[in-house]
């Protein structure tokens, strides 16, 4: 047993991808002692797993761990090239020809980190306005400013600030780039902004969800490691170090901190509290697509852990999309009762097909939950609640022919949304291409940010007018 874990948890299990060989994989299908077994950590009286379902999942996950931290680099060079092409094609207008003349005129593409450079989300969805008929009075527009954040999260800082300050009008306050203490490397990202400079009334945190060729994200969400915080339940080992749990202490309520190392949940409650302090009318909301929803749900609820009820009472929201599962049924419970206690403040959207919110597993073997009811929404966008996403588990036979009709639908759709709904829905080229990549993989596409934004804009209003319970 790691003494770092056994010194701050008494019942945890942590996969080590970076220890594990083939020999440690098949110890653990074949025997379930994971105990014995270097690829896991656990306290010493752990039991065996006795369900052959529970080792494969645990050897797939570590597994496909391995396979990407094997081409994390190669995979960070190909995101770099693809998203570098982009920029150049889409600087030249869309066009080949003004592509090629800007190449021999020796014109460069924007900079990584400059204000026009956009990353491949950005690309796949290229609306950065906010809908102007979605006023702040509209029962829908904390969850559409909510959605364009957490697309914008995924853009350099420049961009957001840009974006956040001359397009949105409102007030660029931070952007966070954050360490892993488990990876020693800056790879969780958020940024802050509020409505206006002066008395603002509302303050939003957006955290940045799994970049496409990132392979420590894809490795944070397909980490079946947890941690069980006494009287709280066992939460996704893989989110809490993305958040900032330490190694030798767990959940401090207070660290030292210096530029170099930030930790996310320190760095912005920090701020937040600063500028909440700042501003006393204001409010905060917390919001984040796929990864970055989960670490959104999974800040308030430290915030709950430290007692910061100051804080939690200016807390207007959690509003998520595409968020995978964060913890067991415990640990739901714990949020629901700080969260929903008086009102309505955690918002859940789920769009079709999408696979994330499927992960990991509902089942007895690796007892993760989602928290609440979801906000759901079909391929024509009408949505409705329900106490879980339909197929709840994405993998099942009975809706495989569903799913890749479905798949058809949205496919057909690309080429017609701008026509029937104006050209703000036009669908690019790349777009359109990751439509028939869905037609092989169903459920990755439908987990762009691009369906989740036209859910708030065109789908069907879920949000209540009164949130009291």
């Amino acid at each position: 047993m790691d003494h770092y874990h056994g010194d701050t948890f008494n019942n945890f299990m942590v996969l080590k991808p970076k220890e594990v060989s083939l020999f440690d994989l098949i110890h653990l299908l074949y025997t379930g002692d994971v105990c014995a077994n270097k690829a896991v950590d656990c306290p010493d009286e752990t039991d065996k797993i006795h369900s052959m379902w529970r080792r494969w999942a645990l050897v797939v996950s570590l597994w496909v761990q391995m396979a990407l931290l094997t081409f994390e680099t190669p995979m960070a060079m190909l995101g770099s090239a693809i998203e570098r092409s982009m920029n150049c094609f889409y600087m030249s207008g869309s066009s080949f020809k003004t592509l090629f003349a800007n190449i021999l005129k020796g014109k460069s593409c924007p900079d990584k980190d400059s204000s026009n450079f956009r990353s491949v989300i950005g690309i796949l969805d290229k609306r950065i306005e906010l809908d102007s008929g979605i006023t702040p009075d509209n029962r829908n527009y904390h969850a559409h400013l909510s959605i364009m954040a957490a697309k914008l999260a995924y853009e350099n800082e420049n961009a957001i600030k840009t974006i956040v300050n001359d397009n949105w009008k409102m007030e660029f306050l931070r952007y966070f780039n954050c360490s892993n203490e488990y990876e020693r490397e800056a790879s969780t990202q958020a940024f802050m902004f509020c409505d206006k400079p002066v008395d603002a009334n509302l303050v939003v945190v957006a955290f940045c969800g799994t970049k496409p060729f990132n392979a420590l994200m894809w490795c944070t969400d397909i980490d079946f490691s947890w941690y069980e915080i006494s009287g709280k339940g066992k939460i996704h080992g893989g989110f809490m170090k993305a958040l900032g749990l330490q190694k030798k202490t767990g959940w401090p309520k207070e660290i030292s901190q210096h530029n170099k190392h930030l930790y996310a949940y320190y760095a912005i409650r920090e701020k937040l509290r600063e500028v909440l302090d700042q501003n006393k009318n204001a409010k905060f909301l917390v919001t984040g697509h796929s990864l970055g929803g989960a670490l959104a749900i999974l800040f308030p609820s430290i915030l709950a852990l430290h007692k910061e009820d100051d804080l939690l009472k200016r807390l207007e929201g959690v509003y998520t999309f595409g968020q995978p599962r964060v913890g067991d049924h415990d640990f739901g419970k714990f949020v629901k009762g700080f969260l929903d206690e008086s009102k309505k403040r955690y918002f859940r959207f789920v769009y079709g097909n999408d696979m994330v919110p499927r992960i990991p597993f509902d089942d007895k073997t690796l007892l993760f939950k989602h928290i609440d009811d979801c906000l759901y929404y079909n391929s024509l966008y009408r949505g409705k609640v329900l106490k879980d996403q339909p197929n709840k588990n994405y993998f099942s036979l009975w809706t495989l022919v569903p799913k890749y009709f479905t798949a058809i639908i949205e496919f057909i759709r690309s080429f017609v949304i701008g026509y029937m709904k104006g050209p703000d829905y036009r669908e690019g080229w790349l777009l359109k291409f990751a439509r028939v990549f869905a037609l092989i993989i169903p459920g990755l596409t439908p987990h762009c940010p691009q369906d989740y934004v036209n859910c708030t804009r065109l789908g069907t209003p879920l949000i209540p007018h009164d949130k009291s319970n």
